[in-house]
C-alpha cells in the first residue's frame, strides 16, 4: 500500500471507530519489531487492570530490555491511527490507544534528540498534565534536555524542540475479558543500540550484567514518582 492509500484507509478507519466498529491494525505497513510478549502486572504481580490505570497519570514500565524504560499513559480521550514520519523521512502506520476507551497508549521513554531517559534517581522527561512552558498545549511529553516536546495522542510525534521523529512506541494487546495488557512489540524509530552504546558504564552500574536482556513474561508498571526519586519539572 502506498502513502497515499494508507491515509485514506486511515481516515476510513476512524470513521469506522466513530461508527462503533473497532479500530484496524495496519500491521502490513507498520512492519513492528516483535520482542518477547510481555503481561504487564503491578507492583503486587498481579495482572494490571486497565480499569485501575490514573488517566493523565506517568507509568513506566521496562521493555523491551531490562535498562530501557517506558511510558504507559491512559490518556482520557481515544487516540487514533496516525501516520508517522521518521528522520529518514520513511513513514509508518501508527495504530492508536487500546482499551475500551481506545486511550492507553505506551512510548519508549528515551527521548529521541539526546537519549534522555528517567533513571531511578532523577527524571528530565515525563509526561505532563499541564503545560511546561508558556504558549505550548497541554498533555504532552516534555522533555527538559532542550525542551522537545512529544504529543502522546497523536502517535508521540514531535511538537517541538529538536527531536528529529516521535518516540518509538511499544504496541500492546488488550484483552477486553480479563481487562489486561500486554507487550509484543515496539514501532518506529528504535535508538536502542545508540541508548546502550553511550549509557553502557553507567547501566552497567545501575542496571548490572542485564542491562542488555530481554524482558520476558512479564514487566512491573508504576508510577513515575514511585519509580524516581526526581522527577524534574522545567
Amino acid at each position: 500500500m502506498d502513502r497515499r492509500g494508507f491515509i485514506e484507509t486511515c481516515t476510513a478507519g476512524a470513521a469506522c471507530a466513530s461508527a462503533g466498529a473497532p479500530w484496524p491494525v495496519f500491521a502490513a505497513d507498520a512492519r513492528p519489531k516483535p520482542y518477547s510478549r510481555v503481561l504487564l502486572v503491578d507492583e503486587l504481580g498481579d495482572p494490571l487492570r486497565v480499569a485501575k490505570l490514573q488517566p493523565l497519570v506517568n507509568y513506566v514500565f521496562q521493555y523491551p530490555y531490562v535498562a530501557t524504560p517506558v511510558f504507559l499513559l491512559d490518556l482520557g480521550k481515544a487516540a487514533p491511527p496516525q501516520v508517522m514520519s521518521l528522520r529518514n523521512n520513511q513513514t509508518y502506520g501508527w495504530p492508536g490507544g487500546v482499551g475500551r476507551g481506545r486511550s492507553v497508549v505506551a512510548f519508549s521513554a528515551i527521548c529521541a534528540h539526546k537519549l534522555v531517559y528517567p533513571t531511578r534517581d532523577v527524571s528530565f522527561i515525563s509526561f505532563r498534565r499541564t503545560r511546561a512552558r508558556r504558549g505550548v498545549q497541554d498533555r504532552l511529553i516534555h522533555c527538559c534536555a532542550e525542551n522537545s516536546q512529544y504529543d502522546p495522542a497523536k502517535g508521540a510525534e514531535v511538537l517541538s524542540g529538536p527531536a528529529p521523529q516521535p518516540l518509538c512506541a511499544v504496541l500492546l494487546d488488550y484483552d477486553p475479558r480479563a481487562d489486561t495488557l500486554a507487550a509484543w512489540a515496539t514501532l518506529g524509530g528504535e535508538l536502542f543500540d545508540e541508548f546502550f552504546s553511550k549509557y553502557d558504564a553507567k547501566l552497567s552500574l545501575d542496571v548490572g550484567p542485564r542491562a542488555r536482556d530481554v524482558v520476558t513474561g512479564q514487566a512491573v508498571v508504576r508510577e513515575l514518582e514511585k519509580y524516581c526519586r526526581n522527577p524534574v519539572q522545567c
